[in-house]
């Protein structure tokens, strides 16, 4: 049984059924209700420890527990009854130490009793029982496992499987409820994003001409609208290298792969061919989320270490760092670099500005255009330039391609 879409409220919820023949089958039917599911909701710890040990559980889960009521009430079945003997009996799934103080709220030695904690096939945990059984350490099992109690009684071992009772059965639905209700006001929490594009930003000594800054603006912002109606959400802009999108927590998740990459980055830098710098905050509000976006974006552009803070402030998926050289190594020059370092010192002596074309480029380089394109196109590719967008001009012919140098990252060159 599974608690699925509803209400935030556990007494207007949707329960859907997912009945299986095996409780290894859970695994399989966890795969096929996916995302549509606010809590799972397991008949057992059995169907659960399969589900989770898969790695298939991304959406609250719980169980009906098997121990305490369940555990007492086979117990007093067993005492009732002459077949069975509680106090040499072999116990699989449960903890010993629920078993022990189960044992001992009724009074019953817990000297020959063995238990295997850990969930195994149904062939193996047969074959445990079965093993102390036959050696006469033991005169009955108690198991959680349906597969096991079935195949006990095939060969003849007196057992008894543990079964949900009904104020365990009304108490993990009660659980199931609130982990629902809090998964779904987790999902819909307010989230922002802020996009800051070191490209559009102005300076006094070396800026990109006015009005190509103002056509990549406008084509950075409806790319923006496009990935923000995918998932659900507005965008618009704030200043002129600054954009916003307000969406929930839940859109951002599946945008971002579970916090795990910044979104919209790939995308913008194939079909633009720049770079952007994102950060991404929760809160109970559109102020505090933006504050915290802002704040991951400014610890991301510092430490590279996150892009995403949840409403407390904290670091909600690490962003992993480059790996290290040996020793602490600088990294090698490579070709780009040094052209990249050349193109440098030539615009420090001329004032000239960080943008430049194939001609310009050459002249400085002392290369024909066409070498020097090929070494913007090898800047480009290093990610040492952003191309930008083709210059227009009424003049005939192909229009110049402009390419900002990002003379930023000649800091981590060896020198």
């Amino acid at each position: 049984m599974l608690m699925g879409p509803g209400s935030t409220g556990p007494l207007n919820a949707r329960l859907i059924a997912a009945a299986y023949r095996d409780e290894q089958e859970a695994t399989d039917k966890v795969l096929r209700l996916g995302s549509a599911i606010d809590a799972y909701l397991f008949a057992s710890p059995v169907p659960y420890e399969y589900a989770r040990k898969a790695g298939v559980l991304t959406m609250p889960a719980t169980y009906v527990p098997l121990g305490g009521a369940s555990l007492h009430e086979a117990l007093l079945r067993a005492t009732l009854d002459d077949r069975f003997d509680p106090t040499r009996a072999s116990l699989d799934v449960l903890g010993r130490t629920d078993v022990v103080e189960a044992y001992s709220e009724v009074d019953l030695p817990v000297d020959g009793i063995q238990v295997h904690e850990e969930l195994l096939s149904t062939g193996q945990l047969t074959s445990f029982h079965e093993g102390l059984w036959r050696r006469k350490a033991t005169k009955m099992a108690i198991t959680c496992v349906r597969g096991v109690a079935e195949r006990l009684d095939a060969i003849g071992v007196p057992t008894i499987r543990l079964r949900p009772t009904n104020s365990g059965v009304r108490s993990a639905l009660q659980t199931a409820g609130l982990l629902g209700a809090h998964h779904r006001l987790e999902e819909a929490q307010l989230g922002v994003v802020v996009v800051d594009v070191p490209t559009l930003r102005d300076s006094t000594r070396r800026s990109t001409p006015r009005y190509w800054r103002d056509e990549l603006r406008l084509s950075l912002h409806r790319l923006l609208l496009q990935e923000a109606h995918r998932i659900n959400a507005t965008a618009h802009p704030v200043d002129d290298h600054t954009f916003m999108i307000t969406a929930t927590r839940g859109s951002l998740v599946a945008a971002t792969e579970g916090f795990r990459q910044p979104p919209f980055v790939e995308r913008i830098k194939t079909e633009l061919g720049i770079a952007i710098e994102v950060g991404i905050g929760m809160g109970r509000t559109t102020q505090d989320a933006e504050a915290h976006a802002r704040a991951a974006l400014n610890r991301a552009q510092a430490s590279r270490q996150s892009f995403a803070v949840d409403r407390e402030g904290r670091s909600l998926v690490p962003a992993q760092r480059a790996p290290q050289r040996p020793g602490g190594a600088e990294p090698l020059r490579t070709k780009g670099r040094e052209t990249l370092l050349r193109l440098s010192e030539k615009i420090a002596e001329e004032e000239a500005p960080l943008v430049v074309d194939a001609e310009n480029a050459g002249r400085m380089l002392g290369v024909t255009p066409r070498t020097a394109r090929r070494l913007l196109r090898t800047l480009v590719e290093e990610g040492l330039a952003w191309p930008l967008p083709p210059n227009r001009t009424l003049q005939p012919g192909r229009p110049r391609q402009l390419y900002r140098l990002i003379v930023e990252k000649l800091d981590r060159a060896v020198k």
